[in-house]
């Protein structure tokens, strides 16, 4: 089988766990020939590469971050037929209409297609004017409708860049079969944009789009679209604008996909929320390395019992300071606790904050006049001497603890379940999915109730132990790298089965993988049956 993978921003070019993902979920599943289509966001991002297994057979990128302008000039005909499609589509983002917007999009892709690239013609005085009409016409909000000259040039120009997959040239049909065209199943690693060349594969060629999410698209776009007011940030019209082509795009999405599968309940009701309709809907947790984290999950050392443990990236939606003043309320009850803090990475200004807090609420301790005093907050790095790897930083305490006021997936509470840890969670977005009732969940932004859960779990070593041998087993039956290459493997005979929707009425497997090798392989006598010996051609 081929797979078309599309990823925006992740494999086989970016670090952190989406890149893993795609990772395992490639190296899971030899027996398929895959073909990566990656959308890059810098160059730094490009030359950062991972080691491809030899079933990829192609990778092509296109950056979303390089200035692009072809040159192209259309004539009269083809302008006025840009303008009609690019009405319709600003008409769809502003009115909120999806008819229009998807009439909009393909008609777009479409001349795309058939001309060549879109840049020029998306970033001219047309598609400026034709914006402006659509905030004046009656059905646009407010926010909208106030839209200055700046906010529509500054639309047009990141409207430009999402639409850059529409001017590729994955879309084409060549006797080589390559190309989105001869993929039997394309697969988006992530919704919005780097789902639109799938898109445009089922709607030019009927191929099947599978669509995965663990971290949903359309609400990451809104949290990032909120702002604080800082100059560089977008103004309100523009955010305005940008929430609804992403609202009008997840929706399309959500609509055409043949298969959707999310990563967990919060993000399935996203996409029920924006038009994905059950019968075409089936959670896939991510898979986890289990193997990694054995050691410590097998071990009969349960961690320091006056210890607790944060692991993650430190940033504002972690919410340390919260976790800093809990941290204190523990202590006022247990002053002997200590808290290690281990980053994956961190936001430079939000960690001297934390840091700053910690060295407030907590002053250097010692046991005599002297030796030297130490903090019981300790700020560390995974892969530093202390833990040179995440499974010996969660080995470091007894219980874990989550503090998020915004989450997805939590990847680190399924690694502490993993390790065999008992854990404290805020009730954030999968995390009551994710801990199933093998650890304590209470309010976020709410220090008191973390405290309170945080002590139980400290003054009883024997519930702690409990609940982490059922999180570890609880792990164990939903998060594997197994049990997720398994649930693909089976969508993706599901997608074939269904029957082809191709306009050629082409099958799937009908062309022989022989025919796309170069050399001599790619001659014609494979089709051609073998002589008689008796004949006199054999002679």
């Amino acid at each position: 089988m081929r797979i078309g993978l599309l990823t925006e921003g992740g494999y086989p070019y970016a670090t952190g766990e989406a890149r893993l993902w795609c990772d395992r979920l490639v190296r899971g599943l030899p027996q398929h020939e895959f073909e990566l289509y990656a959308l890059s966001r810098s160059a730094d991002q490009e030359r950062a590469r991972v080691p491809l297994p030899e079933h990829v057979t192609r990778v092509r990128t296109a950056p979303l971050w390089a200035p692009a302008d072809d040159g192209r000039t259309y004539s009269r005909r083809e302008r006025r037929r840009f303008a009609d499609c690019f009405a319709q589509l600003v008409h769809g983002i502003c009115a909120g209409a999806p008819d229009p917007f998807a009439a909009g999009l393909y008609g777009l892709a479409g001349l795309a297609r058939e001309q060549g690239g879109l840049h020029a013609a998306l970033r001219s005085e047309s598609a400026v004017r034709a914006l402006e009409a659509a905030c004046r016409a009656p059905g646009a909000s407010r926010t909208v409708q106030a839209a200055r000259v700046a906010d529509l040039l500054e639309f047009v120009d990141d409207l430009e860049r999402m639409l850059r997959p529409l001017s590729l040239g994955w879309y084409e049909e060549n006797a080589h079969g390559e190309g989105l065209a001869a993929v039997d199943v394309c697969h988006a690693a992530a919704g919005g944009v780097a789902a639109l060349p799938g898109l445009l594969a089922k709607r030019f060629f009927g191929v099947p789009l599978l669509v995965t999410e663990y971290g949903v698209q359309l609400r990451a776009h809104y949290l990032a679209h909120l702002g604080s007011g800082g100059a560089e940030e977008p103004r309100p019209a523009v955010r305005a604008l940008l929430a609804a082509f992403h609202l009008r795009l997840a929706c399309e999405i959500y609509t055409r996909a043949d298969f959707l599968t999310p990563g967990n309940a919060h993000a399935r009701r996203w996409q029920e929320r924006c038009g994905a309709t059950r019968d075409r809907l089936r959670t896939v947790h991510p898979g986890m390395e289990a193997d990694r984290f054995a050691s410590v999950g097998e071990g009969a050392d349960r961690g320091d019992p006056d210890t607790l443990v944060w692991v993650g990236r430190v940033e504002p939606a972690k919410d340390l300071v919260a976790l800093l003043h809990a941290f204190a309320e523990v202590r006022r009850t247990r002053p002997g606790t200590r808290l290690r803090i281990f980053a994956t990475a961190a936001d430079p200004g939000y960690l001297a904050d934390c840091r700053s807090l910690a060295a407030q609420l907590f002053p250097d301790e010692a046991a005599d006049c002297v030796t030297a005093g130490e903090n019981p907050v300790a700020f560390e790095e995974v892969g530093g001497p202390e833990a040179p790897t995440a499974a010996q930083a969660y080995a470091g305490g007894r219980v874990v603890v989550l503090s998020s006021v915004i989450e997805g997936f939590p990847v680190t509470l399924a690694e502490a379940m993993l390790c065999g840890r008992a854990t404290v969670s805020t009730d954030v977005g999968a995390v009551c999915e994710v801990i199933g009732g093998t650890g304590l969940v209470v309010p976020p932004r709410n220090p008191r109730a973390l405290a309170e859960a945080c002590l139980s779990l400290l003054g009883d070593a024997e519930r702690a132990e409990r609940l982490g041998a059922a999180a570890r087993a609880r792990a164990l039956e939903l998060f594997t790298v197994e049990q997720n290459v398994t649930a693909f493997q089976e969508i993706y005979l599901r997608l074939l089965a269904k029957g082809s929707e191709r306009p050629d009425g082409g099958i799937p497997f009908a062309r022989p993988p022989e025919a796309r090798v170069p050399g001599h392989w790619t001659s014609p006598t494979w089709a051609t049956p073998a002589p008689d010996p008796t004949s006199e051609a054999a002679v």
